[in-house]
């Protein structure tokens, strides 16, 4: 055990390491915060949508052999945020029909595009790294960091600024209209932020694992607390606990970051859903 605790503090020297923690950490806040929201409105697909329309975006900015990618995929996946929330808005298209021809849409052409322009030899593993994640976490620059970072507390603060009328829009969009609230405003916000989240989890898990990060902390808050505010608090609280050991286990044990993370998330669940059980059925009996 001393061993693996010196080995850790070794790690834990190299820049790399604690960036890839920073990142993670914020990355799994932000994720979290807007989860609560996602999940109570039944709108949780939306991530797995987008971070199809993400990975289009990705191969679209390798296309065009783009150095820094991030500007135009944050760019395009913004802009079909808007498309599927104004789309799924009409009667002829309904939400989650709008999110599934906007996302599969999206994986088709990304997949078409990097096959018919893909300047590596070792295409296949490419796209497994896109979706499924790789160490790129591992490789951020000093300005990813400090990018990802700005994006992730202008998350933060733009939730906690709006908390009220998130909260509102969130249980009873019908009533925030009666009572003056612009809902279409709030939805609107709603959908650009996840979709800033999604570009920034992108390095961290991989586009197929990101509705990980945004369904599974706010579900297993869910199985112990009622309230929103207590949800969001605890479901921020063990997202940031599981990226911080999904990253740290994957570097002692080398296993992928993404798939390490999500693997932490469902055992939290299945914690979480014990102690429910456990705690609030023995209470009810």
């Amino acid at each position: 055990m001393s061993g693996l605790f010196e080995k850790l503090i070794s790690y834990m020297q190299y820049p790399f390491v604690r960036y890839a923690l920073i990142v993670g950490v914020l990355i799994a806040l932000c994720s979290s915060l807007l989860g609560v929201t996602l999940v109570l409105k039944r709108f949780s697909f939306i991530g797995d949508g987008l971070s199809h329309v993400a990975f289009g975006a990705m191969a679209i900015a390798a296309m065009l052999k783009l150095t820094h990618e991030m500007p135009l995929v944050l760019a395009i996946t913004v802009l079909c945020a808007v498309l599927i929330l104004r789309t799924g808005q009409r009667a002829k298209i309904k939400g989650d029909a709008a999110i599934a021809m906007i996302s599969v849409g999206s994986l088709a052409i990304g997949y078409l595009l990097m096959n018919l322009f893909s300047t590596s030899g070792n295409l296949s593993g490419d796209v497994c790294s896109t979706l499924f994640g790789s160490t790129s976490i591992l490789t951020l620059t000093q300005t990813e960091v400090w990018l990802c970072s700005v994006l992730s507390l202008a998350v933060v603060v733009i939730f906690i600024l709006f908390y009220n009328r998130i909260f509102s829009v969130t249980f009873d969009e019908s009533f925030a209209r009666a009572t003056g609230t612009r809902a279409d405003v709030y939805n609107l916000l709603i959908a650009i932020v996840t979709a800033v989240i999604i570009v920034l989890a992108m390095n961290l898990v991989g586009s197929l694992l990101i509705s990980a990060l945004i369904i599974f902390p706010a579900l297993s808050a869910m199985r112990v607390f009622k309230s929103f505010l207590s949800v969001t608090i605890c479901s921020a609280i063990s997202s940031v606990i599981c990226a911080l050991l999904g990253i740290l286990i994957s570097i002692l044990a080398g296993t992928p970051v993404g798939s390490t993370i999500v693997a932490v998330n469902i055992v939290m669940f299945a914690l979480f859903s014990i102690l429910s059980h456990t705690v609030i059925g023995g209470k009810r009996a």
